[in-house]
C-alpha cells in the first residue's frame, strides 16, 4: 500500500489559503445598480447574474423553487425576482420596495450590487441606490420602450455622479428578438440621454428570465456583436476618474487617548496621501506635514481612496470633526452660501425660506433655500420656474447657511460633494443634494464688528431684549393682546415695537400672497426684522398667524437663548368664525379667499409653546395682565 506522508498538508492548504486570500483582495471592486420603472425585471436580472454565476447554494435553491411556486409569476419556472425581493410586501405585490443589496465574485472581479424600486413613490430610495454606485444597468421592457420613469432614474443617475450606463432592453423574447425594437429603443435612449454627462453607455438586448445575453452571448440575438452584460461588468475601466482625484479627508473623529498621541480619524474620500506628505487644513488654511499614518493593523507609509485611517501631523493645529485635511495644491471651497442640485423625496415641499438641517460627511449646519432658480423637467431637461418643489421633482437652489463648510463640486468628488437635507422637526431625511459652486457674493460679504452691542443698548433702556411671538388663527385676539401688552409695557417705561401681519403686508411684504411659499417667505422676514430689532434692545411684539411649526422653529434659532417667547392665543375655529372680525372667514367658507388658515390651508398648533393663553370666557385685558406679570417674574421688564 502506497503511503502518503500528510504532515505537509496543513502548509499546503494554509499556503493555498493565504494564496486565494490575496487574489480575492487584489481584484477590482464594480458597485453598480439596477434602475427603471416598475416590472421591467431588475429583481430577475440580478437573481439570474446569481444563478449563472453558481452563487447559489443548493439550500437556497431549493427554498426559491419553493418561493416560486407560492409568490412566484413566471409560471413553472423558477422566480429569480424572488432572490432580491426579500420583504413579505414585495413577495405578494411582486414589486420592489426597499434597496437590496448583493454581494457576488467572478473570477475577474468582486461585485456590490443594488437593486432599486421601480415606483414612482420610492424614488428616494433608488436614489439612495444610486449614492454610492460607479454604473448603472438601466432596465427598459422591450414591449414598453422608454417611459418617464426610466427617464427620472436616469437624470438622478446623472445627477449623482454616476458616468457609466448599460441600456439593458429586456424582455426582447417577448418582441421575437426583433433588432428594429432594439434598434428604436437605443436611438430614443441615446437622443434622451445625450446630455447628461455619461462617460460611456453600452445598449445590449437581454432576457433576464431566460438569461439571453446576460452571462453569455445568446444564438437568438445573432444580429448584435456586442458584449453579453457580465463581460462587460467585468472589464470597464470606472477608476480613471477616480485617480486623479486630490487628496480629501474629512475628520470624523479626534483621537487623544493620552497625551502623546492627536491623531485625527476618518476614511480617504479621494486622493492618496503618505507619510512626509504637506497638507492644509481646509477651513482654516493651516498647513503642517503627516507624521504617522495609524491603522489598525499598524502603521502605514502610505493610505489611498477608501481606506480608515488616523493621521498624525507634526504641528499642533486645531482639526475637529466637520473639518478636511486637504491637498495643498488642490483646495476645497470653503463658503456659507452655494448653488446645488436637489432631488426631493418629502410629501410636504420643499419652500424658500424654510429653514433645513444640511447634513454632508462630516459636518452638519443650519441651511435655509435662499432662492429656488429652477425645477428641472425630467422629460426635456427644460428649466421651469417653480416655488417649491415637490415629491421626486429635481430643482437647483441656492443655499445659505448659517456656518461656512469646505465642500467639492459633486461632479469633481462625489462624497465631499453631497449632502442630505433634514427636517429640523420630524429628523426625516427629506432630500439629497448635489454641490455646485460657491456663490460669489458669499465672498463679498463679510460681518462689520460694533462696538456698541446689544446688552449695552438694553441696558440702557433698562429692559431684556426679547420677541414675544404671539401666534394663532386669524381673529384669535392677537394683535387686541398685543396691544394691550404695549400699552402697558409703554407706561412703565420700556422701550417696544409691534410687528403686526397686516401692517406689515402693507410695505416689506406687500409682494407677497398667502400660499405656502409666500408664507414661509413672509415669516422669514419678519424674523429677520425682529432679530434687528432685539439687537437694538428693544421688546418686540411679533403679532402673525405664522401657521407653520418650522417657520416658528426657524424665528427662535434666530434669537439668542431666553430671548424667543412663543405665545399661543388659543381660540377655537369656531369661535374665530364666530367673531370674524374682518368679515374673511364667511367669505373664505363661501370660497370668495383662497388658502385660507384653518378652511383651506393648515395651522400648526404650537407643541410646547412658551406661553399658552386660553382666551373663551376671558377678557383681553386679563390676558395682557397674565402676560405682562409672565414677563416681569422673568426679567424681562
Amino acid at each position: 500500500m502506497l503511503k502518503v506522508d500528510d504532515s505537509t498538508l496543513p502548509e499546503i492548504e494554509a499556503a493555498d489559503i493565504r494564496t486565494y486570500l490575496a487574489t480575492q483582495e487584489n481584484k477590482t471592486l464594480l458597485r453598480f445598480l439596477t434602475c427603471g420603472s416598475v416590472d421591467d425585471g431588475k429583481s430577475t436580472l440580478i437573481g439570474r447574474l446569481l444563478f449563472d454565476t453558481k452563487l447559489i447554494f443548493e439550500d437556497q435553491l431549493s427554498a426559491l423553487e419553493q418561493d416560486s411556486r407560492k409568490h412566484g409569476t413566471t409560471g413553472e419556472d423558477i422566480d429569480f425576482a424572488l432572490l432580491v425581493d426579500g420583504l413579505e410586501a414585495e413577495r405578494q405585490q411582486g414589486i420592489t420596495i426597499d434597496v437590496a443589496y448583493r454581494f457576488f465574485s467572478t473570477p475577474l472581479r468582486k461585485f456590490i450590487v443594488a437593486d432599486t424600486p421601480g415606483h414612482e413613490q420610492y424614488t428616494r430610495n433608488m436614489a439612495t441606490g444610486a449614492s454610492t454606485a460607479d454604473l448603472a444597468i438601466v432596465l427598459v421592457d422591450a414591449r414598453q420602450g422608454i417611459l418617464r420613469q426610466t427617464r427620472r432614474h436616469s437624470m438622478i443617475a446623472s445627477l449623482l455622479g454616476i458616468r457609466h450606463i448599460v441600456l439593458a432592453v429586456n424582455k426582447i423574447d417577448l418582441v421575437d428578438f426583433d433588432e428594429a425594437i432594439f434598434n428604436d429603443i437605443v436611438a430614443e435612449y441615446e437622443s434622451f440621454a445625450k446630455d447628461l454627462g455619461f462617460t460611456s453607455m453600452v445598449p445590449i438586448p437581454m432576457s433576464a428570465r431566460y438569461g439571453d445575453n446576460v452571462t453569455r452571448a445568446s444564438e437568438k440575438t445573432p444580429w448584435y456583436s456586442g458584449p453579453s452584460l457580465l463581460d462587460h461588468l467585468e472589464t470597464v475601466d470606472v477608476e480613471a476618474e477616480a485617480r486623479e482625484r486630490p487628496f480629501r479627508f474629512p475628520v470624523q473623529y479626534v483621537n487623544r487617548p493620552n497625551l502623546d498621541f492627536r491623531g485625527f480619524a476618518g476614511t480617504v474620500a479621494s486622493g492618496t496621501v503618505a507619510v512626509g506628505d504637506d497638507v492644509v487644513v481646509a477651513k482654516s488654511g493651516k498647513r503642517s506635514r503627516v507624521k504617522r499614518i495609524a491603522s489598525y493593523g499598524g502603521d502605514k507609509a502610505r493610505a489611498v481612496e477608501g481606506e480608515a485611517v488616523t493621521l498624525l501631523l507634526e504641528d499642533e493645529i486645531e482639526v475637529s470633526r466637520g473639518n478636511m485635511l486637504v491637498a495643498p495644491e488642490a483646495r476645497p471651497h470653503v463658503a456659507d452660501q452655494l448653488a446645488a442640485n436637489v432631488v426631493w423625496f418629502d410629501e410636504h415641499p420643499l419652500l424658500p425660506g424654510r429653514m433645513y438641517l444640511l447634513r454632508t460627511e462630516t459636518d452638519e449646519v443650519n441651511a435655509t433655500v435662499s432662492h429656488l432658480k429652477h425645477r428641472i423637467n425630467i422629460n426635456n431637461f427644460a428649466h421651469e420656474a417653480a416655488k417649491c418643489l415637490n415629491l421626486n421633482e429635481v430643482g437647483v437652489c441656492n443655499f445659505s447657511l448659517q456656518a461656512p463648510i469646505a465642500f467639492d463640486a459633486f461632479q469633481d468628488d462625489r462624497t465631499t460633494g453631497a449632502f442630505v437635507l433634514i427636517d429640523r422637526l420630524t429628523n426625516a431625511t427629506v432630500g439629497a443634494g448635489m454641490m455646485l459652486y460657491p456663490l460669489r457674493r458669499a465672498a463679498n460679504i463679510h460681518w462689520q464688528a460694533l462696538d456698541v452691542s446689544k446688552n449695552s443698548r438694553a441696558e440702557l433702556k433698562h429692559q431684556k431684549p426679547a420677541v414675544l411671538w404671539f401666534t394663532g388663527l386669524s381673529g384669535s385676539g392677537k394683535s387686541t393682546v398685543a396691544n394691550l401688552l404695549e400699552k402697558k409695557l409703554h407706561a412703565a417705561g420700556r422701550h417696544t415695537y409691534i410687528l403686526d401681519g397686516d401692517n406689515v403686508r402693507h410695505g416689506l411684504n406687500r409682494d407677497l400672497g398667502f400660499t405656502e411659499e409666500d408664507r414661509v417667505e413672509n415669516i422669514r422676514r419678519v424674523a429677520e426684522v425682529a432679530r434687528l430689532m432685539a439687537d437694538a434692545g428693544l421688546i418686540v411684539l411679533v403679532s402673525f398667524i405664522s401657521p407653520f411649526r418650522a417657520e416658528r422653529r426657524m424665528a427662535r434659532d434666530l434669537m439668542a437663548q431666553d430671548e424667543f417667547v412663543e405665545v399661543f392665543v388659543d381660540t377655537p375655529f369656531e369661535e374665530c368664525a364666530r367673531r370674524d372680525p374682518k368679515g374673511l372667514y364667511a367669505r373664505a367658507l363661501k370660497g370668495e379667499i383662497k388658502n385660507f388658515t384653518g378652511v383651506d390651508s393648515p395651522y400648526e398648533e404650537p407643541e410646547r409653546a412658551d406661553v399658552h393663553l386660553k382666551t373663551v370666557g376671558r377678557a383681553p385685558e386679563d390676558l395682557a395682565d397674565e402676560l405682562e406679570t409672565w414677563m416681569r417674574e422673568r426679567g424681562y421688564c
